[in-house]
């Protein structure tokens, strides 16, 4: 009888406890709702807001320079312009429609970031933690310290950004891009179905023509890790066929080079280092380090024993292209000061930040890790705190020039 007794009293408090994780996981999604209701108020007052005013301007954004491009002087070089011009031409010339896509698709950026934290975190299952922590990622900003920046962003470097659509655009894209690559590079040794070569180049395809940032950090490191296993004997074939599935982006990438740096524009790039850096920054260098703070500390606590992590390597290369890449090129003409070159490494640091946040998590919890770990999410903390003070007051009508 007390067997009995202890079986039934584990198995209600096993069904008790799984109730209550599927109770925390529905509020999870209600908090996901949330944000993306006020992702729909946001960009849909940005899209409207004149951008013609004097002085502070309410819901500044890029996202009216880009409508406007799109619809009144079909100029394209995102793929973002065909569907605002379809959304403009469906909701009768309104920009609702605009703004519902763009919060859906930032809304479906946290679901892709659960399912990236879960692929690197070896998870296998999605729980109410899982996707609190994906949005949380899609919430931290730069670890604000105002003798170091002036403004919360633009003097800094930042994984999120709401003011801009393309970005908003292509962080999705690339979420779903990066992730099936980590499951393909598990698995292409023994070989790629026409399923998942098409699969892979597509996704390549719709985020390169969304935006070229992502490609020109994602691919040269490709390129090494295909290197690196030719180095150790895996056939020449398999890495050709794997490689090969980014070549058509290469070719979205000459359409975007010549609608943006032809002949007629005047625009070209050059080699100015920490000129982008330094725009609005009064210590740069510093700056660089409160972008990524907690991603430092991680880094320095795990690197020495994980550095044999395929994915982890993965993702510091690419960090450190994004951030040369940044650090190094600017564009010359009318758009030298926009900092172009900084929406990669931007996208690095989601990256970066993603994969630093699951290795903080399995630190251990026992003598000085247990101190490196409380550290490490009180910085994490930080971020997280400035990135949401950043985002309601966007959300109440600031810009993004914001102090």
């Amino acid at each position: 009888m007390p067997k009995r007794k202890g079986k039934e009293r584990s198995r209600m408090n096993f069904e008790g406890s799984k109730n209550n994780s599927i109770t925390f996981r529905w509020l999870a999604h209600g908090v996901v709702a949330i944000y993306g209701a006020a992702c729909l108020w946001l960009f849909y007052h940005q899209s409207i807001a004149d951008l013609t005013v004097e002085g502070s301007i309410p819901y500044q954004s890029d996202l009216p320079l880009h409508i406007s491009m799109a619809v009144q002087d079909h100029w394209a070089y995102s793929f973002t312009a065909y569907a605002y011009r379809f959304l403009s031409f469906i909701c009768g010339g309104s920009t609702i429609g605009i703004a519902l896509f763009l919060a859906v698709v930032s809304t479906l950026s946290i679901y892709a970031t659960e399912n990236l934290v879960c692929l690197l975190g070896k998870e296998k299952e999605k729980t109410w933690r899982t996707l609190a922590l994906a949005l949380s990622l899609n919430l931290v900003m730069p670890a604000y310290l105002r003798f170091v920046g002036e403004f919360r962003y633009v003097s800094y470097q930042s994984p999120n950004v709401w003011h801009n659509s393309t970005y908003v655009c292509m962080k999705l894209a690339a979420l779903v891009t990066i992730w099936y690559y980590f499951k393909l590079a598990d698995h292409y040794k023994k070989g790629l179905t026409a399923k998942e070569w098409v699969t892979f180049m597509l996704l390549n395809v719709l985020c390169t023509g969304i935006k070229p940032s992502f490609l020109l950090a994602f691919s040269p490191i490709m390129g090494l890790f295909l290197l690196i296993d030719l180095i150790r004997k895996v056939p020449i074939l398999k890495i050709l066929l794997f490689g090969s599935a980014l070549l058509p982006s290469g070719l979205v990438i000459l359409w975007q080079n010549a609608v943006l740096f032809g002949e007629d524009t005047g625009n070209g790039f050059g080699f100015q280092p920490w000129y982008s850096f330094s725009l609005h920054a009064a210590i740069p260098k510093l700056a660089v380090v409160c972008s990524a703070l907690f991603c430092v500390l991680v880094v320095a606590a795990t690197i020495w024993k994980d550095y044999q992590d395929r994915n982890y390597l993965f993702l510091l290369c690419m960090t450190a292209l994004g951030f040369l890449e940044a650090l190094c090129l600017v564009e010359n003409g009318s758009r030298s000061v926009d900092g172009n070159f900084l929406w990669g490494y931007g996208f690095c640091l989601f990256m970066l930040f993603t994969i630093c946040s699951v290795k903080c998590l399995a630190m251990k919890q026992e003598k000085a890790w247990l101190f490196v770990k409380m550290a490490c999410v009180c910085v994490y903390g930080w971020h997280l705190w400035c990135g949401l003070y950043f985002f309601i007051r966007l959300v109440a009508g600031e810009g993004f020039f914001m102090r």
